[in-house]
């Protein structure tokens, strides 16, 4: 295996989020599979002491220099696996795991990964965890060949893996940015630290994508438009003086325009947002938005501009000249002001986790979890294995009705839901 280097750059993204982590605040997020049998903790660490070599993007831990924090490779004991714990996605906190920035967990028959962002996008870090539980899965005895899917733990790390996606597709033009308006924050009184309430909702893929079919819209815009409608109908149930913007952050992976393999962060997020003060929208008005809004905004010059304009961002001279102390806050600040208050609720949809057929008999769903945002209200997820199709509602706020709004939307539409969560003795519906 060609020798390792001494240190990684932080992407784009990797820069504002390790500017964002403290000790009660770290943006993580986690990805979890409920498998055919009972999980053994013993093959799990296993399996991970003989993947992690194989992906230093990931054995890695965030060092401060004087003006930019950096990856250097973490060769202290770990990560350990260990037992599930009831709220998911806690801080990554320094000095503590060894300063490691992913974690694994076991409970029952869920085996799950949690991973801090500025290491790696959902789509990095889905190959990633497919790689694990394949590796996990040879250590119980399965027989699971190579696979297009699965990265080969037999040949060293390509180049591309590691690869700053940014950089390599910035161009000559920037888009101009503009301040967007305030967006309804849909906040509640907050939870005890540290308290993460989750609300899963489980329902067939197939039910899902037939009803956005009739539509003509994928499942994301489908699942947006629902989630709009929700947060519409819960703004205007609090009676305020003046209803605000409803705006949604949705991360898009690049992957699709701009080729690479990169298993680091490579996204950039849209804004759909909607006006309720304009007037009432109904479920099919709010879908034909989402799904044209889609359309137009997804187009590769619009996005290479955007790409280019957040990479001189970090070139400029002036901020690389600010010492990381001085720095944060003000990077701190710029995410408050153009990441944050412009926003409703983050919704992201990392897509099918597609798995080789030798692998599906064992898994039995997928999960997935975006942690806590920086004040109290929900982010949104969806992942789809085979045909179940899960949707979380994960937030630090006291409030469920945004979570019921939605769900009880997809009742009405026909589609059968079943949910769990982990708020005690408090019902959704």
């Amino acid at each position: 295996m060609p020798q390792e280097q001494n240190w990684y750059r932080l992407d784009n993204a990797g820069v504002l989020y390790s500017a964002l982590k403290k000790e009660k605040y770290a943006p993580v997020y986690r990805f979890s599979a409920v498998m055919a049998e009972k999980a053994d903790p013993d093959a799990l660490q296993r399996a991970v002491d003989r993947t992690m070599p194989r992906f230093p993007s990931f054995r890695v831990r965030i060092r401060k220099g004087f003006f930019w924090c950096y990856f250097e490779p973490n060769n202290k004991p770990g990560p350990f696996v260990r037992p599930d714990i009831a709220n998911p996605c806690q801080p990554m906190r320094d000095k503590s795991d060894n300063d490691w920035l992913i974690r694994f967990y076991y409970y029952e028959n869920r085996i799950s990964f949690e991973a801090f962002h500025a290491i790696s996008d959902g789509a990095g870090a889905m190959s990633f965890f497919r790689t694990v539980l394949a590796e996990y899965l040879r250590e119980r005895g399965a027989d699971i060949p190579p696979d297009q899917l699965l990265i080969d733990m037999d040949q060293p790390p390509e180049p591309e893996e590691l690869e700053y996606g940014y950089s390599r597709y910035a161009g000559k033009r920037v888009r101009r940015g503009r301040l967007e308006r305030t967006a309804y924050a849909n906040t509640s009184p907050r939870e005890p630290f540290y308290t993460l309430n989750v609300t899963m909702g489980l329902m067939s893929a197939a039910a899902v994508k037939a009803r956005a079919k009739e539509r003509r819209a994928t499942i994301t815009e489908y699942l947006t438009a629902v989630l709009f409608l929700a947060l519409i109908e819960k703004q205007r149930a609090e009676r305020p003086r003046r209803e605000k913007p409803v705006a949604l952050a949705i991360p898009v992976n690049l992957r699709g325009w701009f080729p690479t393999r990169t298993l680091r962060n490579f996204l950039l997020t849209v804004r759909p947002c909607v006006d309720p003060a304009l007037g009432d929208y109904t479920l099919d008005e709010l879908i034909r938005y989402v799904h044209h809004f889609m359309g137009l905004s997804l187009n590769r010059p619009e996005m290479q501009a955007t790409i280019t304009g957040n990479v001189r961002f970090t070139q400029n001279r002036f901020l690389q000249c600010i010492p990381l102390a001085l720095k944060q806050p003000i990077l701190a600040f710029s995410y408050w002001l153009v990441g944050v208050r412009p926003y409703t609720a983050t919704f992201t949809n990392p897509g099918v986790m597609a798995l080789p057929p030798s692998m599906q008999p064992h898994i039995q769903r997928m999960e997935v979890i975006l942690g806590q945002a920086t004040r109290p209200s929900p982010h949104c997820a969806a992942i789809s294995c085979g045909d179940t199709l899960e949707v979380t509602f994960a937030g630090t706020g006291v409030s469920s009705e945004t979570e019921r709004r939605f769900f009880t939307c997809l009742v009405r539409e026909g589609i059968p839901v079943k949910v769990i969560s982990n708020r005690a003795q408090q019902a959704i519906f």
